[in-house]
């Protein structure tokens, strides 16, 4: 009989902490999308390599993404990323419900499509972790620390199925940027000599 109510506790417990996990996700998103748009600073690290830094305009489903060596245009039709080292940009047609989690959807992701929990709290900061549905999925979990009060994200850890790890930490959020639809577009004539691949 003991070993039965144990079970109901526990049972209840991980109830409780999926459903505040959840809660969590939805007053996040929530936050950002009130923004309109938005901009955020951040330095990010793969398994032992060195820091570096990056940059993101968010504006809806539009994003301009910048990391070291690399930039991605996305005005919400098609997706432009232009490597820096070779001068050349890649050109698709964007859709939405393509491609593992990004620094650009950490805000906007359908929660349906993953497992929501718990993982701990400390100091004001809730570790929420996210487990593809998918089984095509590229990633593993995505572990992300959401600040309990005013419901920011703080940083995110991305494990591929390969067990490799991704570390992002955002240095400084810029709420409610005016960011024109332009910003958000691949302008050929500012990269003087760029080879154009048009994969549409």
């Amino acid at each position: 009989m003991k070993k039965i109510v144990v079970l109901i506790g526990l049972c209840i417990s991980v109830f409780a902490q999926s459903n505040k996990a959840v809660s969590l996700i939805d007053g996040m998103q929530k936050k950002y999308k009130a923004m309109g748009s938005f901009s955020a600073n951040f330095t990010y690290q793969t398994d032992g390599a060195a820091t570096m830094s990056g940059s993101i305009t968010v504006k809806g489903t539009k994003f301009r993404l910048k990391t070291a060596g690399q930039e991605i245009f996305n005005n919400g039709k098609e997706v432009a990323t232009y490597i820096k080292e070779i001068n050349e940009v890649n050109i698709s047609s964007f859709d939405p419900s393509e491609g593992d989690l990004n620094p650009a959807k950490i805000y906007s992701f359908d929660k349906k499509a993953y497992k929501i929990s718990l993982k701990g709290e400390s100091s004001g900061i809730s570790t929420v972790e996210l487990a593809p549905l998918a089984k095509a999925a590229q990633v593993k979990s995505i572990a992300l620390k959401i600040n309990s009060k005013d419901l920011t994200v703080n940083e995110w850890t991305i494990i591929n199925k390969a067990g490799k790890k991704q570390y992002f930490k955002v240095a400084k959020l810029n709420a409610k940027v005016n960011a024109e639809d332009k910003l958000f577009n691949f302008d050929k004539k500012a990269f003087p000599g760029v080879e154009v691949n048009d994969l549409r």
